[in-house]
């Protein structure tokens, strides 16, 4: 049976290595890792067509929440 190595037990075999040796680590493992990412598929985004078909907002809704947001602009305090 292998034995599963942890991330804290490869780190510390890494610290051991020398400058060199620890090029040639990132080197190998690098290729591995541009690989791996290419071959994941990005999720597919959500589309928000027809997000607010069913809303029924007016203009005079419309009206309200501009006068609602303008009633205490511009202010003193600012």
């Amino acid at each position: 049976m292998e034995k599963t190595v942890t991330l804290t037990e490869i780190l510390e075999l890494v610290t051991r290595l020398s400058l060199v040796d620890k090029v040639r680590l990132i080197e190998r493992v690098a290729p591995q890792i541009e690989q791996e990412l290419s071959i994941e598929q990005p999720k597919p985004r959500k589309s928000l067509r027809g997000l607010w078909r069913g809303v029924d907002i007016s203009e005079e809704d419309i009206a309200e929440a501009r006068r609602d947001m303008g009633r205490n602009f511009p202010r003193e305090d600012i």
